[in-house]
């Protein structure tokens, strides 16, 4: 699947696509006041969350399953081409800081390589073999999960990307914002989020973009609420690396114990900074070590932690 197709059938292919619709009532936006452009943008984004909304069977059942798989030191992997792409990177970048991950953990894979963030590489989405090769280099295994993201649910990067690792036993997610996608038809669990044609003819960085990015948040936040990453809505495995961060800590073991300043000053000093050990020395009064060897035992959940450390 490379990119020697014929032009005009590429143009019927995306003539056939909801996302590539062209819209004559907005014909004359260019003339519109700006007040007025903005009023219709963000009428075209109120309706993002509801075509969300009506695929959060599909995307919950994703969910549990990428959640198992991590449980069992599975790799969770995004691969996309251009907005995609850039999304699935975005969101694998911020999961170490938010909640600890190892950075091999979360990753996310752009057709053309880094460069690709910033510039377009010739050709690079076109290929179904630059993806193969992209999850080679990563080692992938059956404990993986490979998350092919596309807008048009076409392009051959993630459908490659998700063929590949389904025939290498990994579990595999088509996440498209057209129905009836090659992209979801490829993958065992698929996801299309139908947003409708865009503001802008094909313009898909605009409100399949934000519906990409919405679930995203979701595979990668809920997915982590799932390894015990939270405690509550707290975010207890916050890697404190700059001045916010360490101020954010504090606050979060204070949420949690109600405990006052000096005490909790103690419990980060004695945990090395680790938010969710200290919070379990102050609830459980256990020194650092054994909070450390609790939560090992437990799988690094906190609730389990403390009800191991009570009984």
């Amino acid at each position: 699947m490379n990119s020697a197709s014929d032009p005009r059938d590429l143009q019927t292919q995306l003539e056939s696509l909801t996302t590539e619709a062209f819209r004559p009532e907005l014909a004359d936006i260019d003339q519109l006041p700006t007040f007025d452009m903005a009023r219709l943008m963000n009428s075209e984004d109120a309706t993002v969350p509801a075509a969300v909304g009506e695929r959060l069977p599909q995307i919950a059942a994703a969910i549990d399953a990428v959640a198992e798989r991590m449980a069992h030191g599975g790799r969770l992997i995004y691969a996309g081409a251009g907005t995609a792409g850039r999304l699935g990177v975005l969101d694998a970048s911020e999961c170490p800081p938010t909640f600890n991950t190892d950075p091999e953990l979360v990753v996310g894979l752009i057709a053309g390589g880094p460069e690709a963030m910033v510039t377009s590489v010739e050709g690079a989405e076109d290929s179904a073999e630059l993806a193969r090769a992209d999850l080679d280099a990563l080692a992938l295994t059956g404990v993986d999960t490979v998350v092919g993201v596309s807008a048009s649910g076409r392009t051959p990067y993630a459908i490659g990307a998700v063929e590949h690792a389904r025939a290498q036993g990994a579990l595999t997610i088509g996440l498209a914002c057209n129905a009836d996608s090659a992209l979801a038809a490829a993958a065992e669990h698929g996801i299309e989020i139908v947003v409708g044609p865009e503001l802008l003819t094909g313009s898909t960085r605009l409100k399949a973009g934000t519906a990409q990015k919405l679930v995203l948040n979701m595979l990668s936040t809920i997915t982590m609420i799932r390894l015990g990453k939270t405690y509550g809505n707290l975010m207890v495995d916050v890697r404190a690396s700059n001045d916010k961060l360490r101020a954010r800590s504090r606050r979060i073991v204070a949420l949690a114990t109600g405990a006052p300043d000096d005490e909790i000053e103690r419990a980060l000093a004695a945990t090395d900074g680790e938010v969710k050990h200290a919070i379990l020395t102050i609830l459980a009064g256990l020194d650092g070590p054994t909070a450390a060897r609790l939560l090992e035992s437990s799988g690094g959940h906190l609730r389990a932690a403390l009800a191991a450390a009570r009984d």
